[in-house]
């Protein structure tokens, strides 16, 4: 039980076997973050749409598993696609690929060691969201021309 009142302190005061204190983080732990920070919005941005982009890809393994059935199932999968709802997959994923994407290529830069300033790391974070509209509206204006 945590014996701290701030809640964004994010330590866990626990006992050792011996009886004496120790102080233990809670991170990664909602309460520890400040959302309106950019570093913390996009990091946790960061891991939902790695979670949506795993569950996405059984859309892939549907559809190529279709295409290796035949006919029928490949052109039961196409009209699903093809539908509203399809479509709204569709565009989610290519957000979530987009954003998951622009926000690993800015983990790498800061596991090269820059970036870590504050004015870097806002700018950072508004160049994944601003990237990840742009590409997401390129892909798409693509894909539209595409198909039609």
């Amino acid at each position: 039980m945590s014996l701290n009142e701030d809640g964004q302190d994010g330590s866990f005061i626990g006992m050792r076997t011996d009886g004496s204190p120790v102080n233990r983080p809670l991170s990664p732990h909602l309460q520890a973050y400040d959302m309106l920070q950019m570093s913390s919005a996009v990091s946790v941005l960061n891991r939902a749409t790695g979670i949506a982009w795993s569950v996405g890809l059984i859309f892939l393994v549907w559809w190529l598993s279709a295409l290796a059935s035949g006919p029928q199932a490949f052109a039961d999968v196409q009209w699903f696609l093809g539908s509203v709802i399809g479509w709204v997959v569709l565009v989610g994923l290519i957000v979530v690929a987009w954003f998951h994407t622009l926000a690993g290529i800015r983990h790498l830069v800061w596991d090269a060691g820059f970036g870590f300033d504050m004015p870097s790391t806002y700018r950072g974070g508004w160049l994944v969201i601003g990237g990840t509209a742009a590409l997401s509206a390129l892909t798409l204006i693509i894909l539209v021309r595409a198909w039609i």
